[in-house]
């Protein structure tokens, strides 16, 4: 599912679809394309290498979707009509880049352990119980003898 389709959502849809809200989704958009390096080449003025053809919006969708439902690179790369290692070069270049902005962060284990936080704990009681069988012996389990099941007139 490309940006044109995933925009025209409700921001629930948006949400549960791409797993951030809307105004996240843009700030991403934003800092990615800040981040984003202009290309260089070996050769100034030589461009090599067809040009992009997703949008950024597209790219962090990728990414997005990628987290969101553990897809593989093969099932994403089939929908944004891409080969796979392209894809996987994508979501790993945009990785990096929002990772560089420093804006995504979640708080570490120091920070989380500080805070005066109220934990509740659930326990769940998953212990072992023994479960009736049938008690095995010898009858039950002793196949038939081959005498016996062939007919006499063999």
């Amino acid at each position: 599912m490309k940006w044109k389709n995933v925009k025209q959502l409700k921001s629930e849809q948006f949400k549960r679809l791409v797993g951030v809200t809307r105004n996240t989704f843009d700030t991403m958009v934003s800092e990615y394309k800040r981040l984003v390096p202009v290309s260089t080449h070996k050769i100034p003025g030589k461009k090599r290498g067809p040009k992009a053809t997703l949008r950024k919006e597209d790219e962090l969708l990728m990414m997005l979707l990628y987290y969101r439902e553990y897809r593989t690179f093969y099932h994403i790369a089939g929908d944004f009509a891409m080969s796979e290692t392209q894809c996987w070069r994508i979501v790993t270049i945009a990785e990096k880049l929002l990772i560089k902005s420093g804006l995504f962060h979640l708080p570490g284990k120091k920070k989380l352990a500080d805070e005066q936080m109220a934990w509740e704990v659930v326990l769940i009681d998953a212990s072992e119980h023994s479960i009736e069988r049938p008690k095995k012996n010898s009858d039950s389990i002793t196949p038939a003898k081959r005498k016996s099941t062939r007919s006499k007139h063999s």
